[in-house]
């Protein structure tokens, strides 16, 4: 996996900028204040850090970044995107872009796809390991030392996460016992409580839905003498009783006569005569039932006031315990659960403690476990990477990972790890971070970091400026290594060192332009008599002498053969 190409548009100084990256060793120079550690701010954006409106180039709208990733290989990044329905393309590109306008609208898209901040920065870890100055003063931070120790070791990352499941349910049952002794000290208040609502609500007898039926006959009951005269009124309009006139239902058959023997004349009159017939018997039968339902109907008022107490009932449950039986009935259910919890707390509780026993068993074991590994672990990464600092100028420099055991445990078992370190013979090796100059602790970083970068699944690798505080033989050794890094990996390296930028696969420089009062930061790569002039450049600083000048060209050629050398090697 390599980083094809960063496009940079609108970002701080930079207006315009393409930069197409090689594999290997990807060095990146020019005189401070040019820009270089904008274009690293620029690629952070595409790893997932934090963006700012300050980043916005003056008299502009907004910011671009886009950056292109080769996968000439499968890679298990690959299904981390096939999850969230990112797929590479025909040739195996992953391209991220991002925009933030100055309305402070953050888009984000992967191959076309809208991705979130937080799974952009995780996408970003896998794809660059971004080290810096800051990186080195990590080490000084012993809280650092315990990961940078596991980080050697697959082992040690499978048995930890495993560890960590259990950590996990065994500090959540922890809590959980707390709380339940905490509330074991309510219990009778909240006991007496619930006893007294469960006997309430039992003592109602409930029934689904039953205060929907009672609202409804209630309703009936209220108006039950309205109803009965309305219909008793129906019934006498259209049967002629009690009215005074003649029915409806007489009309209605009087008209149906008449119709009848005007038909025997003429025969277009049937249609009107069939209407009123059916007209009059469905009228029979409305007047058939309208008496049978004024004599079965009854207004008895103690049923209504039987109903209402009921209702009584019911709605201070309501307001009591739910909006609905259905939601009272689930109260008194989890009530019930409660007092059944309360009144078993002594057998439950004991179930939990018997459950914390057997996760601190499993987790004492694979802390156990964790501690004999790492304690096997420690010499051999100390091992390499003293090794590593022979090469870098310091071949009686001692370090030591010393792993202690403590009494509590905690997410990453119960070991700590104090780096103890020493750079001349005859010294006590001392914590890290009392002792290791600046130059020491860049040499130290760089070591740790060609110890694990075979085992780093990451394909791009950034120096930012990692040589700060070295010179001479040191930055030779720190150029000959960090070139050795790239033989395995693609490597962009900002740097102010010759040693290191004739070590170059790919050199970029880095302007900063200054035209109609706007400056403006540009990226160029650098041809071989370019080259040679910025080694000099770099050497002697504007002073371009003979002598100067065939320094930096014994320089590229002694690089050249160097890395000559190492590829044999590597394909020997």
């Amino acid at each position: 996996m390599m980083l094809r190409s960063l496009n940079v548009t609108n970002f701080a100084l930079i207006e315009q900028v393409c930069i197409e990256f090689s594999e290997g060793l990807n060095i990146m120079t020019g005189e401070t204040g040019a820009g270089k550690s904008i274009l690293i701010d620029a690629l952070s954006m595409i790893l997932g850090n934090r963006a700012s409106l300050d980043y916005i180039r003056t008299g502009t709208d907004f910011f671009r970044v886009e950056a292109v990733f080769d996968f000439p290989r499968l890679n298990g990044i690959q299904d981390m995107l096939a999850e969230q329905g990112i797929l590479l393309d025909e040739d195996g590109a992953l391209i991220i872009s991002r925009r933030l306008s100055r309305s402070g609208k953050n888009l984000i898209l992967m191959n076309g796809c809208h991705v979130t901040l937080a799974y952009l920065r995780l996408v970003g870890e896998k794809l660059v390991d971004m080290h810096g100055q800051h990186e080195n003063q990590a080490l000084l931070r012993p809280d650092s030392h315990l990961n940078l120790l596991d980080s050697f070791d697959s082992h040690i990352d499978d048995l930890l996460a495993k560890y960590r499941d259990v950590y996990r349910n065994w500090s959540k049952l922890c809590q959980e016992m707390s709380l339940t002794e905490k509330q074991s000290r309510e219990r009778a208040q909240r006991l007496d409580m619930l006893n007294w609502q469960t006997r309430e609500i039992a003592a109602a007898e409930l029934k689904e839905d039953e205060d929907v039926e009672l609202e409804r006959e209630i309703q009936f009951l209220t108006h039950a003498e309205k109803i009965a005269n309305a219909a008793s009124r129906a019934y006498d309009l259209l049967s002629q009783e009690n009215t005074g006139h003649i029915g409806v239902t007489t009309s209605l058959a009087e008209v149906k006569n008449q119709l009848e023997m005007a038909v025997r004349y003429d025969s277009r009159l049937q249609p009107q005569l069939t209407a009123v017939e059916n007209a009059l018997y469905q009228i029979e039968d409305v007047n058939l039932e309208l008496r049978d339902y004024c004599e079965s109907t009854n207004f008895d008022p103690a049923r209504l006031s039987q109903l209402q107490r009921r209702m009584d009932v019911i709605y201070k449950l309501r307001k009591k315990y739910g909006a609905t039986i259905a939601d009272i009935i689930n109260y008194y259910n989890q009530c019930m659960t409660q007092i059944e919890t309360m009144v078993n707390f002594d057998e439950h509780f004991a179930e939990m403690s018997h459950k914390r026993a057997e996760l601190e068993r499993e987790m004492t074991a694979l802390a156990d476990e964790l501690s004999r590994i790492r304690l096997q672990a420690a010499p051999q990464i100390a091992a390499g990477i003293c090794n590593q600092l022979i090469d870098l100028g310091m071949p009686k420099a001692t370090i030591l990972f010393v792993v202690t055991q403590k009494k509590d445990f905690d997410n990453n078992g119960r070991n700590e790890v104090t780096i103890l370190f020493s750079a001349n013979a005859g010294e006590v090796p001392k914590p890290l971070q009392k002792v290791a100059s600046g130059g020491e602790l860049s040499r130290i970083a760089l070591a740790v970091k060609t110890v694990s970068t075979h085992r780093d699944p990451v394909g791009v690798i950034i120096f930012d400026e990692i040589d700060a505080g070295v010179g001479g033989q040191t930055a030779q050794m720190i150029a000959e290594k960090i070139a050795i890094v790239a033989g395995s990996k693609q490597v962009l390296c900002i740097t102010h060192l010759p040693q290191i930028a004739c070590m170059a696969d790919s050199h970029l420089y880095i302007e900063k332009i200054t035209d109609k009062n706007r400056t403006n930061t540009t990226v160029r790569i650098l041809s071989e008599p370019e080259r040679l002039r910025e080694i000099t450049r770099m050497i002697s600083g504007d002073l371009m002498t003979k002598a100067a000048v065939e320094n930096a060209a014994d320089m590229l050629k002694a690089a050249k053969q160097k890395k000559e050398i190492w590829k044999n090697k590597a394909q020997a």
